[in-house]
C-alpha cells in the first residue's frame, strides 16, 4: 500500500472532516433526546423515536437518487447542496418547539443524502491502491464523530436546551461547507462509475451475495445503535448518571476503545484476518446487549456494556466500507456504496422507531434481547462470508478496435485479469487484476493505453 500524494492526503482528510461534521449532527442528540425531547408539545416515546430515526428515513430514500445525479454530474456541487439542505434543516428543527417541527427539521437535514456522493468523489480522487485505506480513514471519521457528539450533546443540551442543540447541527453543516469550498480538490472530468444501463446494474449489486452481506451488516450495526441509544440515556440517568454528565463517560469510554482498535485493525489488513476481525466485533456487539438485558439497572454494569459497544462499533465502521471497496466489482463502486449507504440509513430510521415502540410497549430487557438476536441472525449470515481477496484495478483507453468482442475475451484471459467492465461512454475499460499473477508489459500489445495501474 502507498503513501498518499499531497492532493490524495488533502481529498482524504477533507472529505472525512465533511463526512464527520455531519455525522455529529446525527450522532449529538442520541444520548439526549430520549430524555429532553419528552418535553416537546405533543411528544410520546414512538414519536421521540421517530424523531431520533427520521434522519435515516430520508437518507434512505435518497442515497441511491443522489448516487445517480453523483455519476451524471458535478459531484462536489451535489456535496454542497446536500450541506445546504442539512443545514437548513437544522435551523428548522431548532426553530420548533413540537415534536412534529423537529421530525420535519430532522427529515430535512437527511434530505442532503450525500454519503454515496462523497465516497464516488474519494474514487476519483484517490488511486485504486490507496482507496482500502482511505475508506478506512472515512469510516474512522464515523467513529470520531461519535466520540465527540456523546460529549458535545448532553454539554450543549444542559446549556442552551434543544434549541441550542440543533443550531449547532447548522454551524457544522456551515462549517462543512467551508471545508468543501476551499479544501475539497476540483476534479476536471469525474469519471462515471456506473455503465449507462443503471437499472440492471444497480440489480446486480443488489443480487451480489458478498456485498449483500456487507449491506445486512451496515444496516444491522445502525439499527441496533439508533435503538439502543434511544434506550440507553434515561437508564444511565435511572443509574445515578445526569443526562449533563454522560459525556464525561462517553469520552473515555470512546478513547479507550481508539486504542484497542489499532491492533485490530493491524491483525485484520496486515495479516489478512478480515473476516475473523469482523467476526469477532460482531460478537462483541451482541455481548453488549446482553450485558444490558441482563444487568442494566446498575451502572457498573452499564458502563461494561458502553465500553464494549463503541469498541465493536468503531472497530465495524472502520471494517465494513473497507470490505465494501474490497469488494465490489470493478466500475460498480459508486453503485455498491449508494446501496450500502442506503442500507445504513435503513437501519438508523427502523432502529429509532423499534427502541421507540418497545420501549413504549415494553421493559428494555427485552428491547435489547430483541438487539441481540438481531446482532446474532447478522452473524449466522456474516459467518459464511469468504476473506476477501486483494486485488486492484487497472484502467485502460481503448484505441480503435480496441472494444471488438474478441479483444476483450483476450483481454480477459489475461493472467492475473479477475474482472473486466467496460464503459463505453467514458471509452474506458476497467480490470480487476490479482497483483500476484498480473503482469503489465502483457499490455504493450494491446490497442490500450494506461491511464492507472
Amino acid at each position: 500500500m502507498s503513501s498518499y500524494t499531497p492532493a490524495e492526503r488533502d481529498a482524504v482528510f477533507s472529505l472525512a472532516g465533511i463526512f464527520s461534521l455531519r455525522m455529529v449532527g446525527l450522532f449529538m442528540i442520541l444520548p439526549v433526546f430520549s430524555v429532553y425531547g419528552a418535553g416537546l408539545k405533543g411528544a410520546t416515546p414512538l414519536l421521540v423515536g421517530l424523531a431520533v430515526g427520521a434522519y435515516g428515513l430520508a437518507q434512505l430514500l435518497l442515497q441511491i437518487p443522489f448516487g445517480l445525479l453523483a455519476d451524471r454530474h458535478d459531484r462536489r456541487q451535489l456535496i454542497i447542496i446536500g450541506l445546504l439542505l442539512f443545514v437548513a434543516g437544522g435551523l428548522v428543527a431548532a426553530a420548533s418547539s413540537s415534536i412534529w417541527g423537529v421530525i420535519a427539521g430532522r427529515f430535512l437535514q437527511g434530505a442532503g443524502a450525500i454519503s454515496a456522493v462523497v465516497m464516488a468523489l474519494l474514487s476519483d480522487l484517490v488511486r485504486e491502491e490507496n482507496r482500502t485505506k482511505a475508506m478506512a480513514t472515512v469510516g474512522m471519521s464515523i467513529g470520531i464523530s461519535f466520540a465527540l457528539a456523546f460529549v458535545l450533546g448532553p454539554l450543549l443540551a444542559d446549556a442552551f436546551g434543544l434549541s441550542g442543540l440543533f443550531a449547532t447541527t447548522a454551524v457544522m453543516g456551515l462549517l462543512a461547507l467551508l471545508v468543501c469550498y476551499w479544501r475539497v480538490p476540483r476534479v476536471a472530468q469525474p469519471q462515471r462509475q456506473l455503465p449507462p444501463h443503471y437499472g440492471s446494474h444497480l440489480l446486480q449489486m443488489l443480487r451480489h451475495p458478498e456485498l449483500m452481506r456487507l449491506n445486512i451488516g451496515i444496516f444491522s450495526l445502525h439499527l441496533v445503535m439508533t435503538s439502543c441509544f434511544v434506550a440507553l440515556p434515561p437508564l444511565l440517568v435511572a443509574a445515578g448518571l445526569p443526562a449533563s454528565r454522560h459525556g464525561w463517560l462517553y469520552l473515555p469510554v470512546m478513547l479507550l476503545a481508539f486504542v484497542a482498535l489499532v491492533p485490530a485493525v493491524i491483525v485484520a489488513e496486515k495479516q489478512r484476518r478480515m473476516r475473523e476481525v469482523y467476526l469477532f466485533a460482531i460478537v462483541l456487539l451482541m455481548l453488549a446487549m446482553l450485558v444490558l438485558a441482563a444487568a442494566h439497572a446498575g451502572l457498573p454494569a452499564l458502563i461494561a456494556a458502553v465500553a464494549l459497544f463503541f469498541f465493536a462499533f468503531n472497530l465495524l465502521e472502520a471494517l465494513l466500507p473497507s470490505l465494501v471497496s474490497k469488494i465490489s466489482p470493478a466500475g460498480g463502486k459508486g453503485t455498491a456504496m449508494g446501496v450500502y449507504s442506503t442500507s445504513q440509513f435503513l437501519g438508523a430510521f427502523l432502529g429509532g422507531i423499534l427502541g421507540g415502540a418497545l420501549q413504549g410497549l415494553h421493559s428494555v430487557t427485552e428491547l435489547f434481547l430483541v438487539l441481540a438476536g438481531i446482532v446474532l441472525i447478522w452473524a449466522g449470515r456474516a459467518w459464511s462470508m469468504a476473506q476477501p481477496a486483494y486485488f486492484h484495478s487497472v484502467a485502460l483507453r481503448p484505441e480503435a478496435g480496441a472494444l471488438a468482442a474478441s479483444v476483450l475475451e483476450d483481454l480477459r484471459a489475461l493472467p492475473g485479469v479477475e474482472e473486466l467492465v467496460i464503459l463505453p461512454d467514458d471509452e474506458i475499460i476497467y480490470l480487476k487484476v490479482d497483483k500476484a499473477r498480473w503482469q503489465e508489459a502483457e499490455l504493450q500489445q494491446w490497442p490500450v493505453k494506461i491511464i492507472s495501474a
